[in-house]
């Protein structure tokens, strides 16, 4: 699954994860911890959507 952030755009691939955030591939987006921030914009997880 992907989600993108509905501010900026950003997309989260769930496969690729976020290595530059500490974040492993194949990290779930509701695994993600609760103060997850957009790198881009640093919305919260609450703003973004599946894709």
């Amino acid at each position: 699954m992907k989600y993108v952030c509905d501010v900026c755009g950003w997309v989260y691939d769930e496969a690729e994860g976020a290595p530059d955030m500490g974040i492993a591939p194949g990290t779930k987006f509701e695994d993600l911890p609760d103060d997850f921030e957009c790198p881009l914009c640093s919305v919260g997880k609450d703003n973004f959507s599946a894709e």
